[in-house]
């Protein structure tokens, strides 16, 4: 099971993400059509991924072209580039995903709980002093 996110890098909320059996375009294609449809953003977007292939074909490719969002990519081998979004998987190893799950469902179902329910919701995060995403953006009226 692979999981694709979309990370808002002002709150650290996860606006979009999806889960397959395949690390594929389709993937990640659904994660940002999530995050696409909760955030509705405007053109001055900066969208910053790694150079996987899924991220660098000519589909998703074209699919951030279509929406006016502005590429950023990491350097092949620079870890540092994506730092928020290896700290959130770390996290959700630690806090999550602590076992094999016994089925596919069992693991969606506990991913999304995970994400939705306490991620967002209500885990407190250091970076944001100490709110949730979700708290963090309702300060800042977003």
């Amino acid at each position: 099971m692979y999981l694709a996110i979309v990370l808002d890098l002002f709150s650290r909320k996860v606006v979009g993400w999806a889960m397959s059996a395949q690390m594929n375009t389709a993937l990640v294609e659904t994660a940002l059509q999530m995050a696409l449809q909760t955030r509705q953003p405007d053109a001055s977007l900066l969208h910053h991924s790694d150079q996987g292939s899924q991220y660098t074909s000519a589909a998703y490719q074209n699919r951030l072209t279509d929406t006016d969002m502005q590429l950023s990519m990491s350097r092949v081998g620079n870890c540092y580039d994506n730092a928020v979004a290896e700290s959130f998987f770390g996290t959700l190893k630690a806090e999550c995903v602590t076992r094999q799950f016994a089925t596919h469902a069992l693991a969606r179902t506990t991913i999304f709980e995970y994400i939705e329910v306490w991620y967002n919701r209500q885990r407190l995060h250091s970076t944001l002093g100490y709110l949730s995403p979700v708290d963090f953006e309702q300060q800042h009226g977003h």
